[in-house]
């Protein structure tokens, strides 16, 4: 499977995070007739990432489709996954670098000064 992969979408195999599993997934639900996607946004609701109005009279908000191909749900989610999991090993957001630091925690001179601990009355 993954020679075949490798002739027909290496460029997608060149993708990190992308594996020959994850490269079938996303081939398969892409079809034999790739004119049929238009732009991003068929391929989105095509794997059921794309978003549906859900408003309610006054209301305006969105869900995720929850149709399309599943398989190719999957195959995006463990691409997102893998993305998410090596921005956060880089630090390369800030809230990724915050992680990893520990709690700051009050000093002893603030303890010391602080009307709820005082003793004096």
């Amino acid at each position: 499977m993954h020679e075949t992969l490798t002739a027909h979408a290496p460029q997608l195999l060149a993708r990190h995070g992308v594996g020959p599993d994850t490269a079938a997934a996303l081939l398969i639900a892409a079809g034999d007739s790739p004119q049929r996607l238009h732009h991003e946004g068929s391929f989105a609701a095509l794997c059921g990432v794309s978003p549906v109005e859900a408003s309610s009279g006054k209301t305006q908000r969105h869900r995720l489709n929850r149709g399309g191909d599943r398989q190719a749900n999957c195959a995006l989610h463990r691409c997102s996954l893998d993305c998410a999991g090596t921005r956060a090993a880089g630090t390369t957001s800030p809230a990724a670098s915050l992680r990893g630091r520990p709690a700051a925690r009050p000093s002893a001179a603030s303890n010391a000064t602080s009307p709820a601990r005082s003793t004096s009355s």
